[in-house]
């Protein structure tokens, strides 16, 4: 299950007059901590701005997201669908909040019915709104070729083969 952190930045850009002007964007990383979330801010972001920085990092609450080659502008949506718990019989709401990117607010909306589709309990979208995320930049799973093991240390995969000799 990702976990999701909205990161803040600051940085000074040159405009069409020659200016520097100071940018504020936020981005959305699925990362596994705080840290990992302010390396790959680093790693993706940094290059080619000044004076860059990072003002905040929180966790952000997603069950899901959309993700289109088209669409300029993130929307967040808030869906409800209901559960019938076990024990009690009772019936409880279950809030659940989703992003897409579209052009629109109705083309956000028709492209979170499309990824609902085949969810099987009846589910009502009671929001959608634009949000300020500038990007989205899901897991990869692509390794660091850059970091190097020191040669006094070993690979966990190594230093498991070693043990089991």
């Amino acid at each position: 299950m990702a976990s999701w952190y909205l990161c803040k930045i600051r940085f000074q850009k040159e405009d069409e007059a020659g200016a520097l002007k100071t940018i504020n964007e936020a981005f959305l990383f699925d990362a596994v901590s705080y840290t990992e979330t302010e390396a790959a801010a680093y790693a993706q972001i940094v290059t080619g701005a000044s004076d860059f920085s990072i003002t905040s990092i929180t966790r952000y609450r997603l069950a899901d997201l959309f993700s289109y080659e088209d669409g300029e502008q993130w929307f967040k949506a808030k869906l409800i669908y209901f559960s019938v718990d076990e024990k009690s019989g009772k019936e409880k709401k279950i809030v659940n909040y989703m992003l897409v990117n579209a052009e629109g607010i109705q083309q956000a909306l028709d492209r979170i019915n499309e990824g609902m589709r085949n969810f099987l309990i009846p589910f009502e979208i009671v929001e959608v709104a634009l949000t300020i995320i500038s990007d989205v930049f899901p897991y990869t799973g692509e390794k660091n070729d850059e970091l190097e093991v020191p040669e006094n240390m070993l690979t966990l995969s190594e230093a498991i083969a070693e043990r089991r000799q």
